[in-house]
């Protein structure tokens, strides 16, 4: 049996870990940090977790996570990892991060989009980027894990299989990705996101290529390329609880149709056990994803304009964020990479 800890346990990434934790058939919860809840029950701080759960959130303390836990889940607030993740991964735990701290490579690129210093680059050099559907044989090897954005996860995804085939020009890739508002994570306090705020209307923001998602989406496509991709890529929040629908559009470098698109698509992931290749002439919606860790993806051709728009949907707090922090656990001690990920979403 895995000890797991979760840092960050009740913030909205970290319910669903400890949600999912919590059954998973190797795993059992050993240690729940949160500031916020300190000394109460995690039942108090994730109200649909039974009352009758022994474990109770605890301060951080090094010591601690490394005497209860095998691996580690950081879930807090961007930083948190670049301090703690070096020290907890030397003391021989395995670690996934779900913040931002290290998905890019490039320092100076880090610094550029999040205004503050990256971690160290001995640190950024030991974590692989877990996209398990791209980079499932190196996760298998690493002790330290960053886990994806959800709005990269979704769009490196759509165009992975595209790319790879060279079918699309890569100097026309628009991206636009639609987000419920669970995205934005449980303190977040701007009035952007109060109820008469954000009910009945939409909302586009980072316009002008200035969303921080946008160099992690540019990193990994630009490794699938072999050659420097630049997206335009446009998110909005909408008046959801939770769920990513991003659309894609690129020039098409070949006469393709429909059918021969959606076909590139389906061998790419034909042995992924979490994306799921709709056949041509059905595109995917959010609630087709909820509460489960499947990717839908849809494919058109427009013969008129020679485009093609790839349409996927996922849950941003499962597949985008802890169900896909599991899977990459699943991997990094060898287990069925399904375990504890097989439930359908719920519909309606």
């Amino acid at each position: 049996m895995i000890n797991a800890g979760i840092v960050g346990v009740s913030g909205y990434g970290g319910g669903e870990l400890a949600r999912l934790l919590s059954v998973h058939p190797n795993v059992k919860l050993t240690y729940v940090v949160s500031n916020t809840y300190l000394g109460q029950s995690l039942s108090a701080a994730l109200p649909s977790f039974p009352q009758r759960t022994p474990l109770v959130c605890e301060a951080y303390d090094q010591d601690q996570a490394i005497s209860k836990c095998d691996v580690i889940f950081l879930a807090q607030e961007s930083g948190f990892a670049a301090q703690n993740a070096a020290m907890l991964a030397d003391a021989g735990k395995k670690i996934i991060d779900l913040s931002a701290d290290l998905r890019l490579k490039d320092p100076v690129v880090y610094k550029k989009w999040y205004k503050t210093d990256a971690a160290d680059q001995s640190l950024l050099d030991r974590a692989v980027y877990g996209l398990p559907e791209l980079h499932r044989e190196e996760i298998r090897d690493a002790q330290i894990v960053a886990n994806p954005g959800c709005y990269p996860t979704s769009a490196i995804l759509a165009l992975a299989p595209v790319i790879a085939a060279k079918a699309i020009a890569l100097d026309t890739i628009i991206i636009n990705s639609m987000s419920g508002v669970s995205g934005a994570g449980r303190s977040k306090h701007s009035l952007a996101y109060h109820f008469p705020e954000l009910n009945e209307s939409a909302t586009a923001y980072g316009v002008g290529g200035t969303h921080r998602h946008t160099p992690e989406i540019e990193q990994a496509l630009s490794l699938t390329a072999g050659q420097t991709v630049i997206v335009s890529f446009t998110p909005h929040l909408i008046p959801v609880t939770r769920g990513i629908l991003t659309t894609v559009v690129a020039d098409l470098t070949t006469d393709l149709t429909t059918e021969r698109l959606v076909a590139v698509i389906d061998k790419f992931y034909h042995h992924e056990p979490f994306v799921n290749v709709l056949p041509p002439g059905l595109i995917p919606a959010t609630k087709h994803t909820l509460g489960s860790n499947y990717l839908f993806v849809g494919a058109s051709v427009d013969p008129r304009t020679g485009r093609a728009t790839i349409v996927s949907a996922q849950d941003n707090l499962i597949k985008g964020a802890a169900g896909q922090a599991i899977q990459n656990m699943n991997l990094m001690y060898g287990l069925p990479e399904e375990a504890g990920l097989t439930m359908a979403g719920i519909f309606p």
